[in-house]
């Protein structure tokens, strides 16, 4: 059953969807909404078990692309653009091979629709591993996390998930159903791979990423074939984070249906 997400909604235009990744939140995009609120209505959504929106046991890709048709429906959307990082940008290409009259076009930032190892997991543990409703702190929770975390430097993007309430500490992911789903959420559903999408699908890479390890996009044929690939340059896998004018930029590109750069990368 689709779930009803939460959104948060800006400016006036053409209708643009936002889609977090992993761990992350419609917040994450608000700075990018507000340069793109000129131009475009923008609705950042919290996908399923995460932010604002209602918990599931289940999370895989055919069910998010579903709870985000829903969204579309309700809000009266026509067409929109979808734009989506690492797992929303999964749930975007999702969304477009099962319902590509819904779509316009889609912006993938940093992911491909193709199996990854999972890297995951040991962040939600981590996050697990820590009594947060009896943490007399936030900076108790980040340093247990930190302590069990493989990379503390994701921790305080983590954290941002820690919210109060009733007087205590708690989760605004559901933990438990993201560590269940990590096998689905690593890879991609075999069910979409005979599918296709006309319409155009843009690509904005982190040169400092191996995500998309093919830079002419091959990992997107046959099921995209209006394709182009922009590499950003001295960007990780959080490409609107590491380089939010070059990111801006070309998305605005995408947007516009205009050529990305000849060149490797974006500067």
């Amino acid at each position: 059953m689709a779930l009803n997400l939460a959104c948060e909604s800006t400016g006036s235009g053409p209708p643009l969807v936002v889609l977090h990744g992993l761990f992350g939140s419609s917040g994450n995009w608000r700075g990018i909404a507000r340069e793109l609120a000129a131009s475009h209505s923008v609705h950042c959504v919290d996908l399923r078990n995460h932010g604002a929106s209602p918990w599931a046991d289940s999370m895989g890709y055919i069910e998010m692309a579903d709870d985000v048709l829903q969204l579309i429906t309700r809000l009266r959307l026509d067409r929109p653009a979808m734009l989506g990082h690492s797992m929303g940008g999964k749930t975007a290409m999702a969304m477009a091979l099962r319902q590509p009259s819904a779509v316009s076009r889609v912006v993938v930032v940093d992911i491909a629709p193709v199996p990854y190892a999972d890297t995951l997991t040991p962040f939600a543990e981590a996050m697990r591993s820590v009594d947060v409703v009896a943490a007399a702190s936030r900076a108790e929770v980040q340093r247990r996390v930190q302590e069990n975390a493989p990379d503390p430097g994701v921790v305080p993007f983590l954290m941002q998930n820690l919210v109060m309430r009733n007087d205590h500490f708690d989760w605004r992911l559901n933990l438990l159903a993201i560590s269940t789903a990590m096998p689905q959420l690593s890879s991609f559903p075999s069910e979409l791979l005979g599918a296709h999408f006309a319409g155009p699908l843009r690509v904005i890479a982190g040169e400092r990423s191996d995500y998309v390890a093919q830079r002419d996009g091959t990992a997107f044929r046959p099921m995209f074939d209006d394709l182009a690939v922009d590499v950003v340059a001295d960007a990780g896998h959080w490409v609107h984070a590491d380089r939010p004018l070059a990111f801006l930029a070309s998305l605005r590109r995408a947007l516009a249906g205009e050529p990305q750069p000849a060149a490797a990368a974006s500067h």
